[in-house]
């Protein structure tokens, strides 16, 4: 397929998402099926092009002051791929397949207008009813948070120490342009462009034999700064598929006891095989079954209880824009009662001088902070240990990193534009002794 042919193709697949209300992916999956002739690399470049017009959906519309399909698809093309007006009346010359020509209309806006002077939930393309919160987190510096959190994402690897290391890894891998991340010290990076195609990392022998596992720098320092350590009785308590499982159970160096469950057991399925190929042999998988508690069996004996929680994923925007616009206020309303649900079952497993690590991948202050004082007001006996004192625990480069995170009473919390990672909020709870 031409450029312009992948051009139209995404404009037809971003009016089936409108007009259908659809997830892009099932719109971009039933585009391939009805469109067999298009191979992997249309597929890519087609995906790549729907995927940023929905990173830049409300600010591309400001521009050509239009919110149409092929409008926003315009638009985009200005603000996300840095092409100029001419450029983009070459690709809608409206020759076979490709797009109608740039009306006087589109050329002008094209060439005129700019998201400067819109306002700050338009110029930081993220719904109108999230303005206040995110205010209430970055100020006047929301805007060009949320346009870091629209942003393309790297593919980021967590190198397993029981089987491997960053050298041995950086090297195997050279061939994909990994390079170290900045701030894990276990961590790989390989940057992806506009129309790149997965790297295909599963088929890596560094991969297959469990030197590696696909996980975003952030969540790998949330890992770490729940200062799991070797011989400790560590529950993770919303494992979900086990990334952070695989992290701990790193930590540990194959002792102590780790358990991990996870109130959906259908999220625990790949937990089983990729614990087998990391090599991690101290894990106990407890499945929910019925009402029955899977951790019936512990009382007050755990040192470190992680929550992974269940949480409206704001800070992966990055990997998901399409999640941003699909997302309603009853949806955050909803993760904040299963927040405060884990929080306070977690209390029950946690030993005297034990901890809770408390995790999101949200940047909303009621799914942080705020959860955080609430639990806090609640069960008595608790304290946050210093989101300092929790850094300066870890590396040589803590006080850079102290600097460019956010640090409240509460915690910390990651954003793609200050450190580089998915937005990540962690809150350490130490119980009294």
């Amino acid at each position: 397929m031409t450029p312009a042919a992948r051009l139209t193709a995404a404009i037809e697949v971003i009016d089936a998402i409108d007009t259908q209300r659809i997830p892009a992916a099932k719109a971009l999956k039933e585009w391939g099926t009805a469109h067999r002739f298009a191979g992997s690399g249309d597929r890519a470049g087609i995906a790549g092009l729907v995927w940023d017009v929905l990173r830049r959906r409300a600010s591309s519309a400001w521009v050509m002051e239009d919110d149409s399909s092929r409008a926003r698809v315009l638009g985009m093309l200005k603000l996300e791929r840095g092409m100029d007006a001419e450029a983009i009346a070459v690709l809608c010359d409206g020759s076979r397949f490709a797009p109608e020509p740039l009306s006087d209309a589109e050329r002008k806006a094209l060439e005129t207008r700019t998201a400067e002077g819109a306002p700050a939930h338009i110029a930081g393309d993220y719904p109108e009813w999230l303005d206040s919160q995110l205010a209430d987190v970055f100020g006047d510096e929301r805007v060009a948070e949320a346009v870091a959190m629209a942003s393309r994402a790297p593919l980021d690897l967590r190198v397993n120490t029981l089987k491997s290391n960053r050298e041995k890894a950086l090297a195997s891998l050279k061939h994909l342009g990994a390079t170290a991340t900045p701030w894990s010290l276990l961590g790989l990076r390989i940057a992806l462009g506009a129309d790149a195609r997965n790297p295909g990392i599963n088929a890596e022998e560094d991969f297959i034999k469990g030197g590696i596992e696909v996980q975003d720098e952030g969540s790998q320092l949330a890992a770490l700064f729940s200062g799991a350590k070797p011989g400790e009785q560590v529950i993770d308590l919303c494992a979900g598929a086990g990334g952070k499982t695989l992290a701990l159970g790193a930590m540990m160096q194959g002792k102590g006891r780790l358990i991990a469950t996870d109130a959906d057991k259908r999220q625990l399925a790949p937990i089983h095989e990729r614990l087998s190929r990391a090599g991690i042999h101290n894990a106990d998988i407890r499945t929910p079954k019925g009402d029955e508690d899977p951790l019936a069996d512990i009382r007050a004996s755990a040192d470190l209880v992680l929550i992974d929680a269940p949480c409206t994923g704001t800070g992966t925007w990055r990997r998901n824009p399409d999640a941003k616009w699909r997302m309603r206020p009853g949806a955050l309303e909803v993760r904040i009662k299963d927040q405060r649900e884990v929080l306070d079952r977690a209390v029950q497993f946690v030993k005297p001088g034990g901890r809770i690590a408390y995790v999101t991948c949200s940047v909303l202050p009621q799914e942080n902070r705020e959860q955080v004082k609430a639990f806090l007001a609640r069960q008595s006996g608790f304290a946050v240990v210093p989101p300092e004192q929790v850094i300066s625990s870890l590396w040589e480069r803590a006080d850079d990193f102290a600097a460019a995170v956010y640090q409240s009473p509460e915690g910390l919390l990651m954003t793609p534009r200050k450190t580089g990672t998915d937005g990540f909020f962690v809150s350490v709870l130490k119980r009294s002794a």
